[in-house]
Parts: C-alpha cells; structure tokens; sequence
C-alpha cells in the first residue's frame, strides 16, 4: 500500500470540497472494497477524506410513502430493517445473498454502489486493463472471461458491475441522492447512475469528481411478490454469474433486472411487458444485441433459466 495523508469530515460540502480539490482525493466510509483495492496498489489515492462520522446513516420514511436510505447505512441495518424487509423485499433479499456477515457490517449503503468490478485483469496490476489505466488495453477480451459481461460492454472494457443491491434498486426504481463542493444537490434516478464502458471504462459512474452520495430514496412501495435469484459458483462469498431482482404482481405483469452480465443492473423496460409470455420471450428481447465470449456465452441461456425460476414461483 502506498502512503497518503488522512483526514476525517465533519461536514459534507467540506468533505466533498476537500476531494474534488484535491487530485488523488477519495472519500472513504466502511472502504471494505477500497481497502483491498489500495493494498494491491489498483487504487492509490493520495489523500483519504473520512466521512463515517457524517449524519447520514437514518433510513426514513418520506413524504411520499416511500424510504430515504442514509448513503451511511450498513448494509446489515438496510437489509433487517423491518420496512425494508415488509415493503421492499427484493432489497433485503438481494443485500443478504452478497458478501459475508462481517462484510455487511461494515459495507455501507453509498459504498455498495461504487464498489469496483471484480474482473481479474483489473485485480492484476501487470495485465493491460483501460480501466485502471486508460489507453493500456483489454487483456479480457480475447482473454479468461467466463466471469465477465455479455451486453453493454464494448471493445475497451468487458467488466461486469459485481453488485447486488443495485440490481434491486433497479428493479424499485430508487434515486440516488448526491452533494457537490459548492452544496449544490442532484438527484441521480439509479437507472443513469452506472455508466456503459464504451470508450472511458475508467468512468463507473456519472459523479463528477467530489461528488459525495448522501441518500438513495425509493419511491412507494410496488406490492407483489419480490424475488432475488442469484446464480454463482459456490453458495455464499461469490458474486453472481447471472443474478435476476423481480417484483412481479398477481396478474403476473411485473419488473425484472439482471445482474452478472453487464457494467449496470440490466433492465429493459420493454422486455417486461414479455413476461406473460414467459422467460425465453423476456431474455431474448432483454439481451438483444448480447456479444457473449467464447467463455461465458452460458450466462444467456442461465439467465432465462433463472428467470423461469422466478416465474415459477410467483405463480406458487
């Protein structure tokens, strides 16, 4: 690990000025992924700025019926939460398949989002990877890929997001809330907040630089039933192969994101209203133009398997 000089916030606007003017700045809170990151030296920030001392760590009820989630809320306390676990299901269920106990504990709401892929080429500091280092290359592509993305990915990048939170906020069409250096606020809906690789994988997100997460809000509760289908390599501490998030109502209309297979949760809106006509129908328009590797080409036909999994059991 390289050295870096340390400071802990008192004050978000503070916080997030001390970052964007301050090249090689990051912010840090529970840093379960930015930690390893920095001792295999992927991640070198110069300068930490700590910001778990920051008052946003609530999970609330809004105006509106729905929930704002602290960007500070661990994901333990976001996936027990009894609202949470009433209302939003697929959430709980979806935070409880990743990571570990321990890794929960400490993982927060706003660090989940901005977790880092898993690509082993972006893991090892001596293969080419345009996202650690712009303009070096692609050692995936033409490379070990069976772990990697199978549409929206381009030929600077075939990465997948790891997550699996995020696939369920895709599905509840949650909000993420940010704060910049001069207190101005956005609101990010979830859906534009992963970036596409296309020509700047380095990009993960659409955060300019010092913008600091202070909430993801979900909007009213859907209903239904909520499904999280993970599929991966061993039964816990893995991250998905294919992974489906879906709330699905009686009359069988419903909502359906994938994770595993692409550098965002993938949601095709059009591709749900295939759901009565069952999985092949919905993954056949959901991954339409899919650029499948000679490695992973299974992850199409897993993803509609899974999927009828699903169905199947909305339909108990």
């Amino acid at each position: 690990m390289r050295a870096f000089t340390y400071e802990r916030a008192t004050d978000p606007v503070a916080a997030a000025r001390a970052v964007a003017q301050r090249p090689g700045a990051r912010f840090i809170a529970g840093g379960t992924n930015l930690l390893d990151l920095m001792k295999i030296e992927v991640e070198t920030p110069t300068h930490l700025v700590d910001v778990q001392d920051l008052d946003f760590t609530k999970i609330e009820t809004t105006p509106q019926g729905g929930l704002r989630i602290g960007a500070l809320v661990t994901n333990t306390d976001l996936a027990t939460d009894e609202r949470v676990r009433r209302d939003y299901a697929v959430l709980s269920r979806a935070i409880l398949a990743g990571a570990s106990g321990q890794l929960r504990n400490k993982a927060t709401t706003g660090g989940n989002l901005l977790q880092r892929t898993r690509c082993p080429y972006f893991y090892d500091i001596n293969m080419a990877c345009n996202k650690r280092k712009p303009g070096s290359g692609c050692a995936a592509v033409g490379g070990y890929s069976r772990h990697l993305g199978v549409i929206g990915v381009s030929k600077s990048c075939i990465a997948t997001f790891p997550g699996d939170m995020a696939v369920a906020l895709r599905v509840l069409d949650a909000v993420v809330e940010t704060i910049d250096a001069h207190g101005r606020t956005r609101s990010i809906p979830i859906a534009d907040f992963h970036r596409l690789w296309e020509d700047n994988p380095e990009q993960d997100t659409v955060l300019k630089p010092g913008e600091l997460i202070t909430a993801v809000t979900l909007p009213a509760p859907l209903g239904g039933k909520h499904f999280y289908e993970k599929v991966r390599d061993r039964a816990s501490y893995a991250f998905a192969l294919v992974s489906v998030a879906a709330v699905i109502q009686p009359d069988g209309i419903g909502r359906v994101a994938f994770g595993g297979v692409a550098p965002k949760p993938w949601r095709i809106e059009a591709a749900e209203a295939l759901l009565p006509q069952g999985a092949a129908a919905v993954t056949a328009r959901a991954f339409e133009g899919a650029t499948p590797t000679r490695n992973n080409g299974f992850k199409l036909p897993l993803a509609t398997r899974a999927l009828a999994y699903v169905i199947a059991q909305a339909r108990i």
